[in-house]
């Protein structure tokens, strides 16, 4: 880790944004946050941790305790103790899940799980495909990060997209921003064999939003694979 990550993540200095490289812009945290933050004390680490694995059950519905502690990077040495203490606490309920070797965990207020409709595009790094092991076991959607994989190797494209339908995973597209002919070009379009009959004619609608909100015009399809019967 760099020098001016490792006074990052000790606090020392804040990031304001990301250039468009994706490269992070610090400056001092007396001049990014609020000042009721800065004047709170610090937390004992063991209670930190605590409150942000309470935050991770809360946000992950039935985690494992990997899948608790990587939602914000804590170790697994980090992460033991606080576990612990929030099972013997109620705050999390230990729970089997058919299928699951690993232990699985409740939070105490969590709501039985509901109906989700709505269509979006995820971000390669959304919380619900930055654990792949997770998305995988869930979905039954195998996705990887194929950025700084060589060109000739990459099984689905560089910068792609999973397409959340009616709270299935049914879709990825590989997109590119064509400034010059002000379009959003899907370079490939890949649908799972229970994508529903109409999931291209919604994922369209959300090229379409992705594109107005990119400043381009226009949406085109270079080459569109596993297209859904009917």
């Amino acid at each position: 880790m760099s020098h001016i990550g490792q006074r990052f993540w000790a606090g020392l200095v804040a990031s304001t944004h990301r250039w468009g490289s994706f490269e992070r812009v610090y400056d001092l945290p007396e001049r990014v946050l609020p000042r009721a933050v800065l004047a709170r004390p610090t937390p004992d680490p063991v209670d930190a941790r605590r409150e942000l694995l309470t935050r991770s059950a809360e946000a992950l519905g039935v985690p494992t305790a990997n899948e608790l502690r990587d939602y914000f990077r804590l170790s697994p040495a980090d992460a033991r103790l606080p576990i612990e203490q929030l099972v013997e606490a109620g705050v999390l309920v230990p729970v089997p899940v058919r299928g699951w070797q690993q232990q699985a965990y409740l939070h105490k207020d969590a709501r039985p799980g509901r109906g989700h409709g709505g269509a979006a595009l995820l971000s390669l790094f959304d919380p619900l495909v930055w654990h792949r092991l997770r998305t995988e076991r869930l979905f039954g959607f195998r996705y990887r990060l194929e950025i700084y994989t060589h060109a000739d190797q990459r099984e689905h494209g560089c910068h792609v997209l999973p397409f959340l339908l009616d709270g299935a995973l049914v879709a990825r597209v590989d997109l590119k921003a064509d400034r010059r002919a002000g379009a959003l070009i899907v370079l490939r379009a890949l649908f799972e064999p229970e994508a529903p009959a109409d999931t291209m004619e919604r994922l369209i609608g959300e090229l379409r939003l992705m594109a107005s909100w990119l400043g381009l015009s226009d949406v085109g399809v270079v080459l569109a694979a596993g297209l859904p019967s009917g």
